[in-house]
C-alpha cells in the first residue's frame, strides 16, 4: 500500500498513515500495531509472535505463539480456546465448561459441579456433586456408580447390584433373584 504519511517519534516509535485509511505503528522493541481504515479493526503483532486482534464487533482473538493457541474472546463473553492438538474449550459466561477433546470425546462442567462425558461411541458418563456416576452405554446397558454399590441395568430388565462388601445381587425379569457372597459362592436363589 501507498504511504500518504511518515511520522517519527522521539521514543523510537514510527507511525505510518496509508492511502487506504490503515495506520501502522511500529515500536522500537518489535511490535507494530495496524489499525483498519474503519478504525475499529486493530491487530497487533508482538515481538515474541503472538498476535492480538479486535473486530468491529468486539471479539478478541489472542494467538500465543509458543503454546500455538488461540483464545476468542466474544462480546457476549463466551470464551473459546483452541489448542495446537485440537482440543477446543468453550468457558460461557454462567461459568459452564465444555472441552472438545482431539479423539472428538465431549466435557462438560456444570456450574454446580456436576461433570458430563460423551464418548465418540456414544457412551455418556454423568458425574453427580456427590461422587456417584452414571454410564449410559451405547448398547442399552446402564450403570451406576456410587460409594456403597455399582448397579448394572440390562435392556431387557436384569439389574445386576455389587456391594461394597463383595456381595453380588442379580434381579431378573421374570422376578428371580440370585445372591452370591464375595467369593461368588450362591447364599440365594428364588428360582421360580
Amino acid at each position: 500500500e501507498e504511504i500518504q504519511r511518515e511520522t517519527a517519534y522521539p521514543d523510537g516509535k514510527v507511525e505510518k498513515v496509508l492511502k487506504n485509511g490503515c495506520h501502522l505503528i511500529f515500536f522500537p522493541n518489535g511490535t507494530w500495531k495496524k489499525v483498519g481504515s474503519d478504525g475499529k479493526t486493530v491487530t497487533i503483532t508482538f515481538f515474541n509472535g503472538d498476535v492480538k486482534q479486535i473486530m468491529p464487533d468486539q471479539t478478541v482473538i489472542y494467538y500465543y505463539a509458543d503454546a500455538k493457541t488461540t483464545h476468542t474472546t466474544y462480546s457476549d463473553g463466551l470464551e473459546v480456546l483452541q489448542f495446537s492438538n485440537g482440543q477446543i474449550e468453550k468457558h460461557y459466561p454462567d461459568g459452564k465448561k465444555e472441552i472438545t477433546f482431539p479423539d472428538q470425546t465431549i466435557k462438560n462442567l456444570f456450574t454446580d459441579g456436576q461433570e458430563e462425558s460423551i464418548f465418540p461411541d456414544g457412551t455418556i458418563v454423568r458425574v453427580q456433586r456427590d461422587g456417584s456416576k452414571t454410564i449410559e452405554f451405547n448398547n442399552g446397558q446402564r450403570e451406576l456408580h456410587t460409594s456403597h454399590f455399582k448397579r448394572r441395568e440390562y435392556p431387557d430388565g436384569t439389574v445386576k447390584t455389587v456391594y461394597l462388601n463383595g456381595q453380588q445381587e442379580t434381579k431378573y425379569v421374570s422376578g428371580r433373584i440370585r445372591v452370591k457372597d464375595k467369593d461368588g459362592n450362591i447364599i440365594m436363589d428364588t428360582k421360580l
